[in-house]
Formats: structure tokens, C-alpha cells, sequence
């Protein structure tokens, strides 16, 4: 099957407030069709990492880059909406000119299309965040960063947060970039987890990092032994027509 391509890559990244550096030396590839998730301690600099590089703040050292022509969606970690604005989950989608077969479509593919003509100041947390994830699909990006996507739902939902997310990685080939508090969640749906807490302790396959000595030593001996990592299997592709199709084998037949 062909090679990922890269699509967003930070190398020595640091940013800095004043004389204290909120993150340094960070290095992050994202690719097509993987799932890159941040982890750490609140204030450990996730939001700061995702921020730089989008290009949303400034780097004072390193370099990002990012594909030319790259279309990216993001979902931050907050939006502010005023409850006394009468707006509907229609013309806010309709904000940024989108037509509406399309906002339609993202919001079936969120699973949230019986929203459209909801008030967004009634919508639940979980369907705030799938609001969101249908606005940031509308200009079907090549990368979706997602700024803890699970805040404000409940337990129930969050598997399907992130069944949804895989579901779309699957469906558009896209990369994701993802930062996330759920150890769990993480570590059964991520190709790569990238710990941070200013710096890079550790970062790989799921399975690396939780036998990594520095994931213990940041979450605790209990978050090795409790989190069972999910192995994923790229067995086969989508067709233009979005129909599943075994993979081909190198040298061979599927």
C-alpha cells in the first residue's frame, strides 16, 4: 500500500513567554491516515504544541512545516459562544459560505444531522463537539487537529468521540492531530502518542511509550498496567467510490 505522506512536521520546536519556555526542543511528524495524539499533564503544553503548529503562535526557536496547499480543520479547545445570540447550528455552519448539500453531509458524517435547525446555545457538549468536527470537515482537510475533542462530554460518549474519529481518518485518509487527557481512549486508538510536559519524555507506538520508564514516571505505575493499547491494521483501502477494498500485498495479491 503507498507510504503515508508527511503533512505537518515540527523539529526543535520551543516557544517561549517572556524567560519561561512553555515548550522546547519538540519534534512531531503527522502523516495521512495516522492519528498523532499529545498527552500530559494540564500545563504540560499540548495546546501550546498544537497552536505552533498550525502557525496560530509564533515558534522563538525550531521550525515547522507544513505541506504547501495543506487544508487543515480544527476544532479548538474552547469556543465562546454568547447564549443570548439566536443562531442556529445551520448559519453558524453557514458562516464561512459553505453550501448546504455540504454542511448537510459533514453533519450526517458527525452524526448530528438531526442539529441542523437547533440553537447551538441548546446543544449538549457532546453535540457541540461534533458540531464542530463537521465544521472543521467542510473544507475537507488533508490534516484535522483536534484540541481535546472529548471536553464536555460525558463517559458514554467519549468511546464514540473516538470511534467517530477513527471512522473518519478511515473515510477521508486524512492525518489527525490530537491532543487528548484520556489515557485509555488514546491508547487504544493512536498510531503515535507524543508525551509532553514542556519537552518530549517520550513518544512512539502505544505500546513503546507505555514501556517507556518517563510515561510511568509522569502518570504513575497504575497507568502502565490499567491502559491496554489498540493495535491498528491497515488490511485495506477505500476506493473513490468509498467502497472498502482488501489492500494489496507488496509483491503480490491481497
Amino acid at each position: 500500500m503507498k507510504a503515508h505522506r508527511p503533512l505537518l512536521e515540527l523539529r526543535d520546536a520551543g516557544v517561549r513567554r517572556g524567560d519561561h519556555w512553555l515548550i522546547r526542543h519538540i519534534d512531531i511528524t503527522v502523516r495521512s491516515g495516522e492519528i498523532v495524539t499529545l498527552i500530559g499533564p494540564n500545563g504540560g503544553g499540548k495546546t501550546t504544541t498544537l497552536r505552533a503548529a498550525l502557525g496560530i503562535i509564533a515558534l522563538n526557536e525550531g521550525r515547522v512545516w507544513r505541506q504547501p496547499g495543506l487544508r487543515v480543520g480544527y476544532v479548538p479547545q474552547r469556543l465562546a459562544i454568547d447564549p443570548a445570540l439566536p443562531m442556529t447550528v445551520r448559519r453558524f455552519l453557514q458562516l464561512g459560505g459553505a453550501p448546504a448539500a455540504a454542511i448537510g453531509d459533514e453533519l450526517a458524517r458527525a452524526g448530528v444531522a438531526d442539529c441542523i435547525d437547533r440553537p447551538m446555545r441548546a446543544l449538549s457538549g457532546g453535540e457541540l463537539q461534533r458540531v464542530l468536527i463537521a465544521r472543521a470537515l467542510l473544507n475537507r482537510p488533508d490534516l484535522l487537529v483536534l484540541d481535546e475533542p472529548v471536553q464536555g462530554v460525558d463517559f458514554a460518549g467519549e468511546a464514540d468521540m473516538y470511534a467517530l474519529i477513527r471512522a473518519i481518518r478511515e473515510e477521508t485518509g486524512c492525518g489527525v492531530l490530537m491532543a487528548s487527557h484520556d489515557l485509555h481512549f488514546v491508547m487504544q486508538g493512536t498510531d503515535e502518542v507524543v508525551c509532553v510536559n514542556g519537552h518530549v519524555c517520550c513518544q512512539g507506538t502505544p505500546q513503546a511509550v507505555r514501556a517507556d520508564p518517563a510515561y510511568a514516571a509522569l502518570f504513575g505505575p497504575a497507568a502502565v498496567t490499567a491502559v491496554a493499547p489498540y493495535v491498528h491494521h491497515h488490511d485495506h483501502v477505500h476506493g473513490v467510490d468509498g467502497q472498502i477494498e482488501p489492500a494489496q500485498r507488496e509483491g503480490g495479491d491481497a
